[in-house]
C-alpha cells in the first residue's frame, strides 16, 4: 500500500486581452515556437512567483518560505526574538557561523552567495539550535531539511554548494503558451506636460510598449504522495492541494498590469487525479487553433483539449477522477464531474484526495 502513487493534474484555458505579463530582457512579451508558429509564453517562474504571493496574501494558515540572500539577518532576528538577552551583533555572528557550518557560504558583505529558500519553522528551529550551542553539520542540515513550508515542498530548493540541502519539488509547473499563433504589437504612447507653456506644443515624453493578446493553455501537476510525505500531515496536504488549485486559478503575474489591467479569470479549470503518471495535454495545440468567423479561440481550445484528454487514455490508465469547472460556452459533457464554481471544485477534489491518501496507509 505504501508504494501507491497519486498525481494531480491541473489544466487551465484562459483568455488574456492585450497584455505583457512576462517580458524578456528587451521588454518584449516572452514567446516560444511550437507547432511551427510563434506562441505567446509565460514562464513557469513568473506564475510560481504569483502563486507564492497568493499563498501569502490569502491564507494565514499556509506557511510560506522566504527566498533571500539576507539569510544571516533573518536567522539573527529569530535568535534575538527567542532570547532577547543576546544582542543583535552577537546573534548575527552566531547565525553566520552556523549557516557556514551547515554548508551555506556567505560573502564579505555577510550575505549568502545565492538566494536561499528557508521556511519560518526551519529558521526558528535553527535559531533554537544556535542558542543551545549546537554546531554539528549533520544536525544543522537536518533542521534545514525538516518542516518545509508548503512552497518549499511544492517548488523545491537547490543549493549548488551542498546538494544535501536540496529539496526535490513535489510540483511541476509548465510554461504557459497560447493555443494559437500570435504576433507582437506595439503601443505608441505620449505623455503631456501639465505645466507646459502655451506657446510650446508636443509631448513631454513618448515611447512604446510591446504586447500581445492570447488564449493560454496552462498546466501544472503535484505528486501528491511525495507532497504528503514531505508535510507529514494528511489534513495539511489536502488543504495545500486545494490552495494550490485556487492560487493557480486566481493568481496573475503582475508585469505591466497597471498599464493593461488584464485581470481575467480562467474559462476552464480541469483537475485530474491519476495513479500512474501525470499527463500534460499541450499536444492538443501542436496544430494551432484557427479562429473562424471571429468566433475567438476559447471554445475551440476547450474542444481540442477535451479531445486530447480522451486520446491520452490510449497510453495511460483511466484517471481516478476528473473534475471540470467550465465558464465557457463549449460543452464538456462526459469528461468527468461538473462543478458549479471554484469552491465546489476545491471541495470535491479535496474530498477525493483525502480518500486516496487514506487508502495509501502512509498517513494517519
Amino acid at each position: 500500500m505504501t508504494n501507491k502513487r497519486l498525481y494531480m493534474d491541473i489544466h487551465v484555458i484562459q483568455a488574456l486581452p492585450p497584455s505583457n505579463i512576462n517580458r524578456d530582457d528587451t521588454g518584449s512579451p516572452k514567446t516560444a515556437q511550437y507547432g511551427g508558429v510563434r506562441r505567446a509564453r509565460v514562464s513557469s517562474q513568473a506564475w510560481k512567483k504569483a502563486m507564492r504571493d497568493y499563498f501569502r496574501e490569502n491564507s494565514q494558515e499556509a506557511g510560506v518560505g522566504i527566498r533571500t540572500k539576507y539569510i544571516v539577518q533573518y536567522v539573527a532576528g529569530k535568535i534575538v526574538k527567542l532570547n532577547p538577552s543576546i544582542d543583535y551583533d552577537s546573534a548575527f555572528e552566531k547565525a553566520e557561523k552556523s549557516l557556514n557550518n551547515a554548508g551555506i557560504s556567505t560573502t564579505k558583505e555577510h550575505t549568502a552567495k545565492a538566494l536561499f529558500f528557508m521556511g519560518d519553522q526551519q529558521a526558528e528551529k535553527l535559531a533554537e539550535a544556535i542558542i543551545d550551542g549546537k554546531n554539528d553539520k549533520k544536525e544543522l542540515q537536518n533542521i534545514l531539511k525538516s518542516n518545509p513550508e508548503i512552497d518549499i515542498a511544492l517548488f523545491g530548493r537547490m543549493l549548488a554548494e551542498d546538494p544535501k540541502l536540496n529539496t526535490d519539488a513535489a510540483c511541476q509547473v509548465a510554461h504557459a503558451i497560447s493555443t494559437h499563433a500570435v504576433q507582437t504589437e506595439f503601443d505608441y504612447y505620449t505623455a503631456m506636460d501639465d505645466l507646459s507653456p502655451e506657446d510650446q506644443s508636443g509631448a513631454g515624453m513618448l515611447g512604446n510598449i510591446e504586447y500581445n493578446s492570447s488564449t493560454l493553455y496552462r498546466y501544472a501537476n503535484i505528486a501528491v504522495h511525495d507532497f504528503a510525505k514531505m508535510l507529514d500531515d494528511k489534513a495539511a496536504t489536502v488543504a495545500a492541494c486545494e490552495l494550490f488549485i485556487e492560487a493557480f486559478s486566481n493568481s496573475m503575474p503582475t508585469g505591466k498590469i497597471n498599464t493593461f489591467a488584464n485581470q481575467t479569470l480562467p474559462n476552464l479549470v480541469m483537475v485530474t487525479l491519476r495513479k500512474d503518471r501525470p499527463v500534460n495535454l499541450v499536444s492538443a495545440f501542436e496544430q494551432p487553433v484557427q479562429a473562424k468567423s471571429a468566433s475567438g479561440y476559447v471554445n475551440k481550445s476547450i474542444e481540442k483539449l477535451m479531445a486530447e484528454y480522451e486520446k491520452a487514455e490510449k497510453f495511460v490508465d483511466t484517471p481516478i477522477s476528473n473534475f471540470c469547472l467550465n465558464a465557457a460556452e463549449q460543452s464538456i459533457d462526459g469528461t468527468g464531474q461538473s462543478c458549479d464554481n471554484l469552491k465546489d471544485l476545491l471541495q470535491k477534489v479535496g474530498q477525493k484526495i483525502k480518500s486516496c491518501l487514506k487508502e495509501t496507509g502512509d498517513l494517519n
